[in-house]
């Protein structure tokens, strides 16, 4: 009898440890509100929030943030963090090396264009880690982002 009570108990660990680890990947952090109006991603033990500029398509001089968390929405610090952003949009490519700026900051400025097709690399060193790594399409809404089938 007491067998099987135990087989219900361990379908229902795994069950819940299964929808625990797919709870970050990014159709579901596509789904949450992101505190600074960016695009959220996990990498690694954190989650970066990219926040761009997207005043004007046209190529100009623009800001970069990413602000970083835990995978419970708490503030990381950044001190002694490094970071850099890949930007590819409208056929023109900026690297944007990211400093600390703030609590759980990093920014930085490049010369990109804000264009639907925009995509970004950000690497993200907390201080004594391994670096991390997010891609980003901070753009597009979240179910245009699921639905681009060039990678299939």
């Amino acid at each position: 009898m007491k067998k099987i009570r135990f087989i219900p108990a361990i379908a229902l660990a795994l069950a819940t440890a299964t929808t625990s680890v797919q709870a970050h990947d990014d159709a579901y952090l596509d789904t949450q509100q992101a505190p600074h109006g960016g695009q959220l991603r996990m990498a690694g033990a954190y989650h970066l929030e990219l926040v761009v500029d997207k005043s004007t398509p046209q190529a100009a001089d623009k800001t970069v943030v990413v602000y970083v968390t835990d995978h419970a929405g708490q503030k990381v610090s950044t001190d002694g963090a490094t970071g850099n952003a890949t930007i590819l949009a409208a056929k023109g490519k900026a690297s944007v090396a990211l400093v600390p700026d703030g609590d759980n900051r990093l920014k930085g400025t490049g010369r990109y264009a804000s264009t639907a097709d925009m995509k970004a690399i950000v690497s993200f060193t907390a201080k004594g880690q391994s670096p991390e790594t997010a891609r980003f399409t901070p753009l597009l809404k979240p179910m245009e982002a699921h639905m681009d089938h060039t990678k299939h």
